[in-house]
């Protein structure tokens, strides 16, 4: 589906062989593109269109939503190395490796950078190479398990009700904050079972852009000077995830933020270049437009470069783990630039404005001032004989006395 249906009452979801979705306005904009016979929802919840031949015992199944996960796997629904469970925001998503299933982020273009991993295992069973790759199924007693062409697992993570009876149906789903969490359901609501990651700073971004997760309390943020409880860290400018190759000379777009005490929440899923200084590893991102931070620990000399908009990071008591920054600064910069000279325009133009009303005012009163008072010669009032015809002296009544 390429665009979202408008979901009012028009829209309509029907079948002609095909399940469709439309509207008036819109037309078609889903179908499943089959000629099938019916339509059935089985009782594991799985939607199928299929085709009915009177020769065959079992009909034969054209289209299946298992096929399409969104965010979610129900009970006995397997999950294959072709699918890849994506959660409402867009921002995360799980799939399987060789012999792994992981969660990544969405950082740019591509899969996105890994976060959260597990490996098989590989106690019952092992994984042959050349076997055909790995899938995953939730099953109803409560496990998450990895299989390879056979029945037994090659790994299970395991629920916390494994194999206790629950009242309802059994899911599991990628968050909107990146974690993968499994529930029952108990006739009334959803009760949580399992949860992949259990420590709130080892999610990709707790605290949102340039926020610094404190474990066990709270979030603050990176420069140590903007009030976290405000709403975040980052200015709304300065969330820009665009890269700074884009800009004639990236060093007048951004301002450097370093911090010492602090950690990357997954390294050990990330790559590294050694180096024998913080200063080496801060060099090698400043004078790359693609980077948008470095994290450098003194005792190994692993400088870990983030290609990518800074997320939130882990504060820690080894000072001797440093980190380098850039905040973005092109689109809050040329704002307030722009603002700045027009307010500086506005402020000059009302200095001149008022010098002018007050110069013609002076230049007024001394020509009065002149013309009327003049000098006196012999007992007589003389002025400057051009200023006769000022407006000032036409109002003015000479008299005897």
């Amino acid at each position: 589906m390429t665009r979202l249906a408008s979901w009012a009452d028009p829209t309509e979801l029907f079948f002609n062989g095909s399940l469709v979705l439309s509207d008036p306005s819109s037309g078609v904009f889903w179908s499943t593109h089959t000629d099938g016979d019916r339509v059935w929802l089985s009782n594991t919840s799985n939607l199928q269109v299929e085709k009915v031949d009177s020769g065959v015992t079992s009909p034969y199944v054209l289209w299946q939503s298992f096929d399409f996960p969104s965010d979610t796997l129900v009970e006995n629904q397997n999950f294959t190395s072709a699918m890849t469970l994506v959660s409402s925001n867009g921002l995360y998503s799980m799939s399987l490796g060789y012999d792994f299933f992981g969660l990544y982020v969405k950082n740019g273009p591509g899969s996105g950078q890994i976060y959260w991993k597990h490996k098989a295992l590989e106690a019952k069973a092992d994984v042959i190479e050349g076997q055909g790759p790995i899938y995953a199924v939730l099953k109803s007693d409560g496990f998450f398990g990895m299989y390879q062409n056979e029945s037994v697992p090659v790994d299970v993570e395991s629920f916390n009700s494994f194999q206790q009876p629950v009242s309802g149906v059994r899911r599991i789903r990628v968050e909107p904050d990146g974690n993968l969490k499994g529930y029952f359901w108990t006739g009334s609501s959803w009760v949580l079972d399992y949860q992949a990651i259990k420590e709130t700073c080892e999610l990709p971004s707790p605290c949102g852009p340039y926020g610094l997760c404190r474990p066990g309390k709270g979030c603050s943020c990176l420069d140590n000077n903007t009030d976290y409880s405000s709403g975040g860290c980052s200015p709304p400018d300065n969330q820009d995830s665009r890269d700074f190759c884009r800009v004639y000379d990236h060093h007048k777009n951004y301002k450097g933020l370093s911090r010492n005490g602090i950690e990357l929440p997954n390294k050990e899923l990330m790559d590294y270049q050694k180096m024998v200084s913080f200063q080496e590893c801060k060099s090698a991102c400043e004078g790359n437009c693609t980077c948008w931070g470095v994290v450098y620990t003194n005792t190994s000399g692993f400088c870990y470069i983030l290609d990518y908009a800074i997320q939130s990071l882990v504060r820690v008591g080894d000072e001797s783990k440093m980190g380098f920054f850039k905040v973005w600064e092109g689109v809050g910069k040329d704002k307030m630039d722009v603002g700045s000279k027009v307010g500086v325009g506005l402020l000059c133009g009302a200095i001149l404005t008022l010098g002018g009303v007050i110069g013609l005012g002076y230049y007024r009163y001394r020509k009065r001032k002149r013309g009327v008072s003049g000098y006196v010669e012999d007992g007589m009032v003389v002025g400057p004989y051009k200023d006769l015809g000022n407006a000032s002296f036409r109002s003015i009544e000479l008299s005897e006395r």
